[in-house]
């Protein structure tokens, strides 16, 4: 890993954090990646973005902590325990599944996707959405990428985009049918659980948890978890 070749962007308007500078360190295009170097990657608080893996670079802040969860010693709080069993009575169900053919994936999740950010993000860089841009979402040549699939009775009603290590789970992304009683977003993350544990997946990694951030706020609800501050993984209980 030591002579990994990366690349700094310039500063940019925080997407999370409106009075902070972002920067980002980035793999180049050139780079050879596999699963399990992303895997040591994501030990070091590297995410996916397309092709390329990336890390924050903020001189002055270090607010983004990738969160993680060992499956088997999750604990669910009530919250938590009565929307999986209000799920389960409303013929919730999910499965993960991995598709070879772009286009038929696209004709299935773009209607979805656009509807979810024309709801929850017009108002930002996301909007206006386009089927080139949900792809590039799970585009990695490198990786296995697999879609968990919501369904109520037989309609998609959600899908969460996850990189497929050796040893990890990792959510990219999660676009959901808005509105919804069901918290779609918090049982993507509890599906994912249960499935790492059938498939003996030591780790689910859910992204950056930004503190001071109300969107990521549900990631601090998943308990005992570990997060990347300064350097190390600490647990939190």
């Amino acid at each position: 890993m030591s002579g990994l070749k990366l690349g700094v962007s310039q500063q940019q308007p925080c997407n999370y954090l409106p009075d902070r500078q972002e920067r980002l360190l980035f793999t180049l295009p050139d780079e050879p990646l596999d699963a399990e170097f992303y895997q040591q990657l994501l030990t070091l608080n590297f995410r996916r973005s397309g092709e390329q893996i990336y890390t924050t670079y903020c001189e002055d802040c270090q607010q983004c902590q990738s969160v993680r969860l060992e499956a088997t010693a999750v604990l669910l709080n009530s919250n938590q325990r009565r929307l999986w069993n209000k799920a389960k009575r409303s013929y919730w169900r999910y499965q993960l599944v991995e598709h070879s053919d772009q286009e038929l994936c696209t004709a299935r999740y773009y209607g979805l996707y656009q509807n979810y950010v024309e709801t929850k993000h017009a108002d930002s860089s996301m909007a206006p959405t386009s089927p080139e841009q949900m792809r590039y979402l799970w585009q990695a040549s490198w990786l296995k990428v697999q879609f968990l699939e919501q369904y109520l009775d037989d309609q998609l009603v959600a899908v969460t985009i996850v990189d497929c290590t050796p040893n990890a789970f990792s959510a990219v992304y999660t676009f959901y049918q808005p509105g919804h009683v069901l918290a779609f977003g918090t049982l993507a993350i509890l599906a994912l659980i249960e499935l790492a544990k059938t498939q003996n997946i030591h780790f689910v990694y859910l992204g950056y948890y930004i503190q001071h951030c109300q969107k990521m706020s549900y990631k601090a609800k998943f308990l005992p978890q570990q997060r990347f501050i300064a350097g190390e993984w600490l647990s939190f209980r």
